[in-house]
């Protein structure tokens, strides 16, 4: 019998919950509240890298800068639709506005200043996801009825780490000035304290 305060509220059939411990889940079945948590952080998150990339197009004129966000932006368009695939409208963010809009300035302020600052900014966001899709993917190794999300996971953080290692090499041996390193670690502590607060809210 399972502990329904484990268990996020969805309209499920007995036998889904049957089995549960036993099927391997897939998108629309019901799912530890725990993973909707996570899940909500990452649907969250992926709005928001939709938007970074909305917002570098906003603003970039070099056209290899243009090339490489509108080639991530297809990326993380598919991201969202992939966890959205999993997540219920009932379980995303209630301030996905905000994310919308932190996502977009976090892509326009630094296409203001050159491609340099948004490849920086880019590597900065993409070492984050990256620790952070890592975290859920070892929390679901022990539970082989997720497989398929931990999958849909895996394959979105190796897009991820891609894009990090792409914006890496775009930036090459420059070394950023002080302003971009204090903007990337602003970026980094302002991915920190979002998924704190989306888990939440």
């Amino acid at each position: 019998m399972l502990d329904s305060s484990a268990i996020a509220p969805l309209s499920v059939g007995r036998s889904q919950i049957d089995n549960f411990n036993s099927a391997v889940l897939a998108p629309g079945d019901i799912l530890p509240a725990e993973v909707f948590v996570d899940l909500r952080t990452d649907h969250a998150g992926e709005v928001g890298a939709v938007f970074i990339y909305q917002g570098v197009l906003q603003f970039a004129r070099d056209p290899m800068l243009r090339a490489f966000a509108e080639h991530h932006l297809v990326t993380e368009q598919k991201h969202l639709r992939l966890i959205a695939g999993w997540l219920p409208k009932s379980e995303y963010s209630r301030l996905l506005p905000l994310w919308r809009l932190a996502g977009f300035l976090t892509g326009a302020l630094p296409a203001l200043f050159g491609s340099k600052a948004v490849f920086a900014t880019i590597e900065a966001v993409e070492t984050f996801v990256n620790q952070h899709y890592e975290y859920q993917i070892r929390a679901l190794d022990s539970q082989p009825e997720l497989s398929d999300l931990r999958q849909t996971l895996l394959d979105c953080q190796a897009d991820e780490v891609a894009h990090r290692d792409e914006a890496a090499a775009a930036l090459g041996s420059t070394r950023p000035n002080l302003v971009l390193r204090v903007w990337c670690d602003m970026v980094g502590i302002g991915s920190k304290a979002a998924v704190s607060l989306i888990r939440h809210i």
